[in-house]
């Protein structure tokens, strides 16, 4: 079985060294919570301010690929948790030129770790975070957009964060944008598979099933 810093060793489009190595260390500190933490402690994203949930690398990867093969210049990291796709993101509109990532976060100390990791990989003036409730911090994004990432905090009930999330911001996103989520919940997957909303999707075999999604009417 592959650890992370195996998985985080493999070769990535990326390459400066400084950001991998960033990447590396924060593969390195990844920590899981055990499951029953869940029942002891609820689902407050507050109750888990010190673990990271990040993107597995594979992920960050392609959202640095096709970043870069569609030029994208203004992105969305929803949720940014300690920076880990902010970096993917970020590094992307650097070497496209300049962009920005707009993150969203519910925990401050997530954020202020985020900030640290993109300043030590040099790309901190390439990202916005956001705190607060998601359904509120990106209700306006000041713009068209490229591409969305969607990897929030699970819900219990109602409807998914994921489906509230692409809902709002799909407006936001231009024709021949993308959409990677994390967790395939089943009202996104039903959202982005119905041809009357706008996408064409595949499931991808990265991290248990990673859908993505481009806009295309």
């Amino acid at each position: 079985m592959s650890t992370s810093n195996e998985v985080a060793s493999k070769p990535s489009p990326i390459r400066d060294r400084g950001i991998l190595d960033v990447i590396d260390r924060m593969n390195a500190e990844r920590r899981h919570p055990d499951r029953s933490a869940f029942e002891t402690q609820g689902h407050d994203a507050e109750s888990f301010a010190g673990f990271g949930f990040s993107i597995h690398p594979d992920q960050g990867d392609l959202i640095y690929l096709l970043c870069r093969a569609m030029g994208a210049k203004r992105v969305v990291d929803f949720a940014t948790s300690v920076g880990m796709s902010a970096i993917y993101f970020a590094a992307a509109m650097r070497d496209n030129g300049g962009g920005l990532v707009i993150g969203s976060e519910l925990v401050q100390a997530k954020i202020d770790v985020a900030r640290s990791n993109l300043a030590d990989a040099g790309l901190a003036e390439y990202a916005e975070i956001r705190q607060g409730d998601a359904r509120q911090t990106l209700r306006d994004l000041g713009g068209p957009l490229d591409f969305v990432l969607i990897d929030g905090w699970p819900q219990f009930e109602g409807p998914s964060l994921a489906r509230q999330v692409i809902e709002m911001v799909v407006p936001q996103l231009r024709v021949g944008g993308y959409v990677l989520n994390d967790n395939a919940e089943p009202d996104f997957l039903e959202f982005v598979r119905d041809p009357v909303n706008g996408f064409i999707s595949i499931m991808l075999p990265i991290k248990r099933g990673t859908e993505l999604a481009l806009k295309v009417a």
